[in-house]
C-alpha cells in the first residue's frame, strides 16, 4: 500500500498507467473528423452476400468490410420501398413525419416532373456535416423529388439538401429506361389518368355543343382553357406509354442535365468514375460520399464485362458487377491512404423484389431464410438489410452484432462524428450507432421499431434489453402467396390496406430471436406472456402516435401527377435531348 501511495506522486507514471489500461475506442480516434463513404445498394436482398451465408453468389469486396470491420445481422430498413427508406435513411426519421408516405396510393415517387419530394424544411445529414465542413457529394439514384413549383425551381434537388455536389439519377433506374421492357409506372395512377382524360373529353365536347347550339353562353376562352387541361390529361396518360419514358431517365450534373434519355449501358461506369474522381478530389477530407447504386434494380443493366460471369444469369451477374464496383471504391480508399481514417458503411435501401420476373427467370434479389420482399409490409423479407461498417483503427475486426438497428441510425451516428447535436426541434427515431460498433455497451437503443407500409402500421418490434427478447406484431399483413414466388394476388406489388390486405386480431405474434423466418405466430396456448406482451407493444403504438403531426401529403395525387410545366428537359420542350457525356467514356 505504501508502494501505491508513493505512485500516485509522478504524475508522468499516472499518463502512462492510463495510456497503457484506457479502453481502446472512440475517444482515441474522435480527435478528427474522419471520411465517410456509404455505399447504398437498390432492391438487394441480404441473402446475397457470402458474409451473410450466401455461397453461390461471388461477392468478396463486400464480404471484406464484414472481415475487416463490423456486421450487423438484425438491420432494418424504416420502409420496404425506396421514396420512403431513402427519406428515412436521410433524416433520421420514419418518413411518415416528412409526409413521404403512401396516402393515396402512390407509394413512391411516380415520375421526375411530379412536385412531391423531401420538403426543404427536412435536415439530411448531408446538411449539418456542409455545415461542419465537410464536402458532400451523391453519385447515383434520388429518387426524393426535383421541382416544386416550376421547372428550375430544385426544392427537392439533392444540391438542396445539403450535397454539394450531385452526379446520377434524380429519379430512379426503372424498366422504363429501357425498352421494350413493360413500364414500371404505377397501374392505378395510368387508369385514374385515362378516367380523367374521358371524362373532360366528354364535358368538352359537351359544351362545345351546347355554345354551337346557342344552348349555354359559356365563352370561347373557358372552352380553350377546358380543351387545353384536357390535352395535358392525355398528354400525362399517353406519355405512360410512350414518349415520357425518355423524358424520365435521364442523368444530371448538379442541375444541368448531361443525358437525356440515359443510356442506361454506360451508367454504371461512368458513376463510378464520378465515384472514385470525388474521393480522390477530396482526399484532404473531411468528406462525405453517398454512392447510391442503380444495382440491382431492374431493368438490371450490366456491363458486358460481366454478362455470363455469374452462377445466376442476369441478376447475378448485376450483384458481382456491383461487388466489383465497391471493390475499385476500396482499393481507391487504400492506395489514397483513406483506410484509417474513413468510416465505410454498405447497405441496401429495402430488401429484394421478389416479383421481378421475366417467365420462369427470377430478376430479384433473395431473401435469405426472410419472410416477403419488396413492398410487403413489415415483413422481415422486405426490411431486413445488410449492415457492414469498417473503420480500421476505431472498429474490431470480424465483429458480428445481433440487436435491432436501423437505416435511420446513419443519421445520428454521422451527427455525431461530425461533433454536432441532433436537431432539437423534430423528433429524431435514429440512435447513435458508434458505442454499439466499438463494443463499448452491448444493447440497442432501439426498444421499438414501428414498421409502416404507406401510412398504416402494419407491424411492431419490441426488443427487451434485460433478456435480449426480439418479438414482432403484426397488426395488418398483405395476402401474401410464396407459392407463385412471394407474389401479391393482386400486382407486381403488395397493397398496404384493402382487400390486398389482412387484418388481425389479435395481431399476429412472432419471437424473432427464434423464429427470425416467420413461420410459427404464437398464441395464448404456446407463450404464457402472450396477452402481456402484446398489451406492452399497444402502449407503444399509443406513445408512438402521439408524436405524429400532421404534414403536407407529399405522394398525394396532385402532388405525384406528371406536371408538364416541371418537365426536366435538355433542349426545348418536348423536343428533350442531349448527350455531353459520349466523349467521357
Amino acid at each position: 500500500m505504501e508502494c501505491c501511495a508513493h505512485f500516485w506522486r509522478y504524475p508522468i507514471l499516472i499518463l502512462i498507467f492510463y495510456l497503457v489500461l484506457k479502453p481502446s475506442g472512440l475517444d482515441a480516434s474522435i480527435s478528427y473528423k474522419p471520411n465517410i463513404v456509404l455505399l447504398l445498394a437498390d432492391d438487394f436482398g441480404i441473402g446475397d452476400l457470402g458474409c451473410y451465408g450466401n455461397t453461390t453468389i461471388r461477392t468478396p469486396n463486400i464480404d471484406r468490410l464484414a472481415k475487416e470491420g463490423v456486421k450487423l445481422t438484425q438491420h432494418v430498413a424504416a420502409a420496404s420501398l425506396c421514396t420512403p427508406s431513402r427519406t428515412a435513411f436521410l433524416t433520421g426519421r420514419y418518413a411518415i413525419r416528412s409526409g413521404m408516405e403512401d396516402t393515396a396510393g402512390y407509394r413512391v415517387l411516380q415520375s421526375i416532373a411530379s412536385s412531391g419530394g423531401l420538403p426543404p424544411n427536412e435536415t439530411t445529414f448531408a446538411k449539418i456535416l456542409q455545415k461542419q465542413g465537410y464536402s458532400t457529394g451523391l453519385i447515383g439514384k434520388w429518387h426524393q423529388g426535383m421541382n416544386c413549383e416550376y421547372r428550375n425551381d430544385y426544392c427537392h434537388h439533392p444540391l438542396n439538401h445539403g450535397f454539394d455536389y450531385f452526379y446520377g439519377v434524380p429519379f430512379s433506374l426503372m424498366n422504363d429506361c429501357q425498352m421494350p421492357h413493360p413500364s414500371e409506372l404505377n397501374l392505378p395512377l395510368q387508369k385514374k389518368l385515362w378516367l380523367y382524360t374521358h371524362i373532360i373529353s366528354l364535358a368538352l365536347l359537351t359544351c362545345i355543343v351546347a355554345k354551337l347550339t346557342h344552348l349555354v353562353s359559356l365563352s370561347w376562352k373557358a372552352i380553350f382553357c377546358l380543351a387545353l387541361f384536357d390535352f395535358f390529361l392525355f398528354i400525362s396518360w399517353y406519355s405512360r406509354f410512350g414518349f415520357l419514358r425518355y423524358w424520365e431517365c435521364i442523368i444530371m450534373r448538379n442541375y444541368d442535365i448531361i443525358e437525356q434519355p440515359m443510356k442506361v449501358e454506360r451508367a454504371a461506369p461512368l458513376m463510378l468514375k464520378e465515384a472514385l474522381n470525388f474521393i480522390k478530389r477530396n482526399k484532404q477530407g473531411p468528406f462525405l460520399l453517398l454512392v447510391s447504386f442503380l444495382h440491382v434494380h431492374t431493368p438490371l443493366v450490366t456491363t458486358e464485362n460481366f454478362i455470363g460471369k455469374s452462377n445466376h444469369g442476369l441478376y447475378g451477374d448485376n450483384v458481382e458487377e456491383m461487388d466489383w464496383m465497391v471493390g475499385k471504391i476500396l482499393d481507391t480508399l487504400d492506395k489514397e491512404n483513406l483506410k484509417n481514417s474513413t468510416l465505410t458503411y454498405f447497405t441496401s435501401d429495402h430488401g429484394g423484389h421478389l416479383e421481378a420476373r421475366e417467365g420462369n427467370i427470377q430478376l430479384g434479389s433473395w431473401n435469405g431464410i426472410y419472410k416477403g420482399g419488396k413492398a410487403m409490409g413489415g415483413w422481415e423479407g422486405g426490411i431486413r438489410v445488410p449492415g457492414l461498417f469498417r473503420w480500421t483503427g476505431v472498429l474490431p475486426e470480424g465483429k458480428e452484432i445481433a440487436v435491432p438497428t436501423s437505416l435511420m441510425d446513419i443519421f445520428s451516428t454521422l451527427v455525431h462524428l461530425a461533433g454536432e447535436t441532433v436537431p432539437q426541434d423534430r423528433v429524431i427515431d435514429g440512435q447513435n450507432l458508434m458505442p454499439l460498433l466499438q463494443g463499448l455497451v452491448q444493447h440497442s437503443e432501439h426498444e421499438f421499431m414501428f414498421h409502416y407500409c404507406g401510412v398504416h402500421l402494419h407491424a411492431v418490434r419490441w426488443y427487451e434489453k434485460k433478456n435480449g427478447n426480439v418479438w414482432k406484431a403484426h397488426y395488418v399483413s398483405p395476402v401474401f402467396q410464396p407459392e407463385r414466388s412471394g407474389a401479391c394476388y393482386v400486382s407486381k406489388y403488395c397493397p398496404c390496406s384493402g382487400e390486398g390486405v389482412t387484418h388481425h386480431d389479435p395481431p399476429l405474434l412472432f419471437h424473432l430471436s427464434r423464429d427470425p423466418s416467420e413461420a410459427n405466430p404464437l398464441s395464448a396456448d404456446s407463450e404464457p406472456q402472450f396477452y402481456t406482451i402484446l398489451e406492452r407493444i399497444n402502449k407503444a403504438v399509443e406513445k408512438h402516435r402521439k408524436t405524429l403531426t400532421p404534414v403536407p401529403e407529399q405522394l398525394s395525387f396532385y402532388n405525384t401527377i406528371w406536371k408538364p410545366w416541371l418537365q426536366p428537359c435538355c433542349g426545348s420542350f418536348p423536343f428533350c435531348y442531349c448527350d455531353k457525356e459520349k466523349n467521357n467514356i
